[in-house]
């Protein structure tokens, strides 16, 4: 490829490496060395699979486009660089034709995209279906389960007056305190479809109500540390239900830290994003809240299923509290998700600033 040529790649925003026929690398564009924080110079020469982990997919996708003297798109592409975080990408080769003034054979162009953002959106729209279906399943059987409760109850309660023997009346005790229990299981499933009672609100509010709840809770053995942007807009929501939401997962985080038996930190972080779909819809700003712990993680078996109705990684759980806070999040139109490995969990919770709510000030950061 020629000088001219090349210095045409430098000016697209979009990360370009070529290759030659033996695949060793040969120049990557100011976008490519962004992306795979490399300089172009320094890695000339090399053979493309010793710069990534995992090459072996990027390597047959650049092999079926020599082949077949096509170009060819690898949608989902994972590669690992320089020991950091993996890359999700997709990847179009195609055969560069050769030039008069470049007698070293066939070169081939990599074109590299992130896909990061599609697959969050695809993401988030199976969370949000799933979540929908949650609430269903979860109305349809708490009304099939309160009427005949109700029944238990008031039978016992009957039975209760009529004992003649005071030694039965602690049986009787038990089915209606086990029936109190249940109904209070079932109030707890049907919460979240009461509409939100909207108003303006500061997220820090929220955060601060709940981390005072769980300090008076958990009085020894947990650290909860605050870095917050207080230059956030107000929201509009349901202030008790973003508590609420709030609370269960810092609740599971100070319980996971706590059943390690070595203590721990929870990190509180606020931060302002723009350009965001959530919920299917693009908003110019939205909160993120991550709440991050260092506890044990959550088990590799339970991470798909964290957010359905009585699934619970904790003897005694009811499996309800991360299933209700994504019901809260979901009713004011924002997304929450987590990512997990042993030491490291951070749940994100993203909420969508309308327009009208936005607000200016001096950006500041709070951190203790």
């Amino acid at each position: 490829m020629t000088p001219a040529a090349l210095s045409g790649l430098d000016l697209l925003a979009t990360a370009v490496v070529l290759v030659d026929a033996g695949l060793a690398v040969r120049y990557l564009n100011p976008a490519a060395e962004n992306l795979f924080e490399m300089s172009s110079n320094n890695i000339a020469g090399q053979p493309l699979k010793e710069l990534f982990s995992d090459s072996a997919v990027l390597v047959a996708a650049v092999e079926y486009a020599r082949a077949n003297n096509c170009s060819y798109t690898e949608h989902d592409l994972e590669l690992g660089v320089n020991g950091r975080a993996r890359l999700h990408l997709s990847c179009t080769v195609t055969p560069v034709e050769l030039s008069a003034r470049d007698p070293r054979g066939e070169e081939l162009l990599l074109e590299f995209r992130h896909i990061e953002q599609q697959l969050r959106i695809a993401r988030e729209e199976r969370m949000l279906d799933q979540s929908q279906a949650n609430r269903e399943l979860i109305r349809n059987l708490a009304h099939e389960i309160k009427n005949p409760l109700g029944g238990i109850r008031g039978a016992a309660q009957l039975l209760d007056r009529e004992l003649e023997r005071p030694a039965l009346h602690e049986y009787t005790q038990v089915i209606m305190k086990e029936a109190d229990r249940l109904q209070s299981l079932m109030d707890r499933l049907l919460t979240p479809h009461r509409l939100p009672q909207p108003g303006q609100l500061n997220v820090h509010e929220v955060l601060e109500r709940v981390r005072s709840l769980i300090l008076a809770e958990y009085t020894r053995g947990v650290t909860i540390r605050r870095d917050y942007d207080m230059s956030l807009p107000l929201l509009k929501g349901d202030k008790e239900q973003l508590i609420q939401a709030v609370l269960n997962i810092l609740r599971n985080a100070a319980q996971a830290i706590a059943g390690s038996g070595a203590g721990g930190e929870i990190r509180l972080r606020t931060r302002i994003v723009r350009q965001v779909t959530l919920a299917r819809r693009r908003y110019r700003h939205a909160i993120a809240v991550e709440i991050r712990d260092n506890g044990p993680g959550i088990p590799p078996d339970l991470q798909e299923r964290v957010f359905h109705p009585l699934v619970s990684g904790r003897e005694g759980g009811s499996g309800l509290g991360l299933t209700l806070a994504q019901n809260f999040v979901n009713q004011h139109h924002g997304v929450i998700w987590f990512e997990s490995v042993p030491g490291a969990t951070v749940f994100t919770i993203l909420l969508p600033v309308e327009d009208r709510d936005e607000g200016g000030g001096t950006r500041a950061e709070v951190r203790s």
